[in-house]
């Protein structure tokens, strides 16, 4: 390493998003990402058909429509906050570490690409990478395919970079801390709910049985975000959302609580969605919109979204340290 090189470069990852909100781009975005075994493991002798001969050919078109709702005009949402996210960063730790460090982004599907990231950091002059994907709470689904395509990447390098990964923070203290102040901050602008719900992704209840601590951490994320608001039992839930197909999957789900909570006699709630680090389209349509929808219509009466920690000053603060504290003797 010359003396102008970084210690490390960090690789920021998410899941990604289609390049733009129109049939074509969906369809090519979801090729890529219901083509990875990680998050569709059936056979590919009976799922391939069923992905190229319906799925593809059905919905595109929906989905494109469902983006366009949530489309900002500069561009993705996820996209967006994304590269803010990469921009603090990097501020942060050059004001922390008093070096450059080049921070770049690669997401699992889409653009920019793994591989891209990866180039870049290497013609910055970074030979040790930290990768950090976005996702507090460990899934095969979401953090095993980031690892298993940095993996595949690499086998076409004769000089492979030290690799460092990092798996989770579902339980780190500043996470936690994050989490509380933008519900804090939410209650001070609207005011507080009988209900504060805790909405993450769902997963297959074959892949919990099968090993997958997804569920388990989530649980615990929500149990140590409601003592640190100091709820009760009876002031918050635990839900997932993002369901499909006919497995079954981890519950309670969360359209099926909210058309069920007003029959209990609760006519408030707040809804967050601590597993997403940026808002996207399963946050600001999915929840925002279609939850809603879902609630009112149930005979709710009040509905607010708390927004995803995105670029705020504790997320960035919290993606810092988990930098600093995964890199040392690098730097």
């Amino acid at each position: 390493m010359s003396d102008l090189a970084p210690p490390f470069g960090v690789l920021l990852v998410n899941l990604g998003t289609p390049d733009s909100p129109t049939a074509p781009d969906v369809k090519k975005f979801l090729k890529q990402f219901l083509s990875d075994p990680r998050v569709v493991d059936l056979s590919p002798w009976i799922w391939k058909p069923i992905l190229n001969g319906i799925i593809l050919n059905t919905r595109p078109a929906k989905v494109a429509k469902l983006y366009q709702s949530i489309w900002w005009d500069e561009g993705s949402p996820l996209m967006v906050i994304s590269q803010k996210q990469r921009d603090k960063l990097k501020t942060q730790l050059q004001q922390t570490l008093g070096q450059n460090i080049p921070v770049e982004l690669g997401m699992s599907y889409g653009n920019p690409s793994l591989q891209s990231g990866l180039d870049s950091l290497k013609a910055q002059g970074a030979e040790k990478i930290f990768v950090l994907p976005l996702y507090a709470q460990y899934s095969c689904s979401t953090v095993a395919p980031v690892y298993d395509a940095i993996a595949e990447l690499l086998k076409a390098e004769r000089n492979i970079p030290e690799l460092r990964f990092n798996k989770q923070y579902f339980d780190h203290p500043d996470y936690i801390k994050a989490l509380a102040e933008s519900v804090k901050n939410h209650w001070k602008a609207k005011g507080q709910a009988q209900v504060l719900l805790m909405s993450f992704h769902g997963v297959p209840l074959r892949y919990i049985t099968e090993g997958d601590p997804y569920q388990a951490q989530c649980q615990a994320t929500a149990e140590l975000l409601a003592a640190e608001l100091d709820l009760t039992q009876q002031q918050w839930r635990i839900c997932f959302q993002s369901q499909f197909g006919k497995e079954q999957w981890i519950g309670p789900a969360t359209d099926a609580l909210l058309e069920s909570l007003p029959t209990e006699g609760v006519k408030s709630v707040d809804i967050m969605c601590p597993a997403f680090s940026c808002d996207c389209l399963e946050t600001l349509e999915e929840i925002s919109q279609e939850g809603k929808e879902d609630f009112l219509s149930a005979g709710g009466e009040r509905y607010e979204f708390i927004e995803c920690l995105n670029d705020s000053a504790g997320h960035i603060d919290l993606l810092a340290k988990i930098v600093e504290l995964q890199t040392q003797g690098w730097h």
